[in-house]
């Protein structure tokens, strides 16, 4: 604080009272009682007006019913929170108390934030599940299905725990003959999302590889939760290789597990689906097998039995006597089909006579044979009916019976 001196025109020398500060000061002095005495609280709201900055820091309202309170988390402390902030949700924040001098406002700096009521990373969980949901990649219609024998299986896991060597052990006793990769992975801790993501991605690069198996051996939420991360969701969906999920014991539901083409409930049983059990498919082929001679035999015999029949049947006894009647039949036919033809040309004949005489009766020649004639006109071959239809001059053509009159009009 400064002191007020006479020089000071906002110095009243006769005025008794406290002293005149800058608006800085007065805030430097608020901000000092305000952290000094809320150095660390608790603050139970709902999140509303929440802002992502491009710089990574996270700004929010706190509120309740009545009031409402400024909070910030950095952008190292925002990168921790596993689960989304976003507005509605209601949370527990734990930071200190601070004064932005710029703007004259108070806000409580945020150091732990957790959901009221739930666990972090369970809401964590059910909004990655909601997400991926709405999605479509838990979808069954999406699953593809695994090999019946695999050429080669990867997988990826941590070479040092106990998960792998339960499989590499179920595996090899089933299939004696499986050829298997490891793609080596952290399966906890910082990071371990990403290299497991990076590990998925590798697979289509590994020769024969036509699935995989991705998974540890069981823990906590905590230790599991590089399972429930989206990068490892989405590279287990955009994998042109079938992944079998194997994350934990039975009772563990990740979000891995509910991406991927197939859930084994332990790393030991992912050991099983994968690979077939060659002491039954041995004895699946044996049982094959014999149903097949059985069927051979079975055939065999009918066949036979079917030969011995058409054996005593005269068309094999005596092939020749079809092939006689056949012929026989032929000439038969064409015998009866040159009858008909002459048949039918007789009678063809008859009707056209019978049609050539009423046509003959009615021709106009017979009528000229009784002693008419029919005169036209030379040019244009009209039929002269009547006497002014001929003038002098005109050439005229009378056919008769037996020929053509060429004459003139006087």
């Amino acid at each position: 604080m400064r002191p007020a001196d006479a020089a000071d025109p906002i110095f009243d020398a006769g005025r008794q009272g406290p002293p005149v500060l800058t608006v800085s000061e007065l805030t430097l002095l608020l901000k000092e009682c305000l952290e000094g005495n809320f150095p660390r609280v608790a603050v139970v709201g709902e999140i509303s007006n929440c802002v992502h900055a491009g710089s990574g820091h996270v700004y929010f309202t706190l509120k309740d019913d009545a009031a409402q309170l400024r909070g910030v988390i950095w952008k190292m402390r925002a990168s921790r929170i596993r689960f989304d902030i976003r507005d509605g949700l209601q949370v527990v924040a734990i930071g200190r108390m601070d004064l932005y001098p710029a703007r004259g406002s108070y806000q409580l700096v945020i150091d732990e934030l957790s959901p009221h009521g739930v666990g972090p990373l369970e809401l964590a969980f059910r909004q990655l599940h909601e997400r991926l949901a709405a999605e479509g990649l838990f979808a069954p219609e999406r699953k593809r299905p695994l090999p019946r024998i695999p050429r080669r299986i990867a997988l990826v896991t941590s070479p040092q725990g106990a998960a792998v060597r339960d499989m590499l052990q179920v595996i090899t006793r089933r299939w004696p003959g499986a050829r298997v990769v490891i793609v080596p992975v952290p399966v906890q801790g910082d990071g371990a999302a990403q290299l497991i993501a990076a590990g998925i991605a590798r697979l289509p690069q590994l020769p024969d590889v036509d699935v995989a198996i991705v998974g540890r051996g069981g823990g906590s939420l905590e230790d599991l939760w590089c399972f429930n991360e989206e990068v490892v969701a989405r590279a287990i969906a955009t994998s042109p290789v079938p992944i079998i999920s194997a994350v934990g014991h039975e009772i563990d539901v990740t979000i891995a597990d509910l991406v991927a083409d197939r859930r084994a409930l332990t790393p030991s049983e992912a050991g099983e689906i994968v690979v077939p059990d060659h002491v039954e498919l041995a004895a699946a082929l044996r049982h094959v097998e014999d149903r097949l001679r059985t069927a051979v035999r079975s055939r065999a015999a009918l066949c036979r039995s079917r030969l011995d029949q058409l054996a005593g049947r005269r068309a094999i006894t005596q092939p020749a006597e079809q092939v006689h009647h056949r012929m026989q039949r032929i000439d038969e036919l064409d015998r009866r089909m040159q009858l008909a033809v002459r048949s039918r040309v007789d009678v063809a004949r008859a009707e056209w006579g019978q049609l050539g005489a009423t046509l003959s009766a009615l021709s106009p020649l017979r009528v000229l044979e009784r002693g008419y004639s029919l005169t036209s006109r030379a040019e244009n071959g009209a039929v002269v009916r009547r006497v002014a239809d001929v003038r002098p001059g005109d050439l005229l053509h009378s056919r008769v019976a037996d020929g053509i009159i060429h004459s003139r009009a006087e």
